[in-house]
């Protein structure tokens, strides 16, 4: 059973996000802000962080760069969940070394479906996946 932790300050979206994932059979946690989740990340081990963008004090921006930097984290895969849609954003998170990225208003089949896959992943595979992502992109995060 893969543990995940679901990182975002809306309490709607975390639980909708837990049911769903614990009806796959995945172990989840919560937390409600970046600080927590580093917490977290360090004390229970998560094998995967879906992380929301826009939080108060420590965005997920500022967590995915804190564990990307980290030898103990850097290839914990890392799915973005977010309201932020527009191909900067989108840019930005691969860019930054994001394994994924989702946009709110998301559909919890496609969710379950794409953290899955991410798992499945190697971590030589979720880097090629970011590296394609981000030769998609270019330099969009300049713009």
């Amino acid at each position: 059973m893969s543990k995940v932790l679901v990182v975002d300050d809306d309490p709607l979206v975390t639980g909708l996000v837990k049911i769903n994932l614990e009806l796959e059979g995945f172990e989840v946690e919560e937390a409600w802000g970046g600080e927590e989740a580093l917490q977290l990340i360090e004390e229970r081990a998560p094998d995967l962080v879906l992380l929301d963008v826009m939080m108060p004090e420590l965005d997920g921006w500022d967590v995915l760069g804190m564990l990307r930097s980290d030898p103990a984290t850097r290839d914990l895969p890392v799915v973005l969940l977010t309201a932020k849609v527009q191909e900067r954003d989108v840019a930005k998170g691969w860019q930054m070394g994001a394994d994924g990225y989702i946009t709110k208003p998301f559909n919890p089949l496609e969710m379950v479906d794409r953290l899955k896959a991410v798992l499945a992943m190697t971590g030589n595979q979720r880097l090629a996946q970011r590296r394609e992502a981000t030769s998609r992109y270019g330099d969009s995060i300049g713009a």
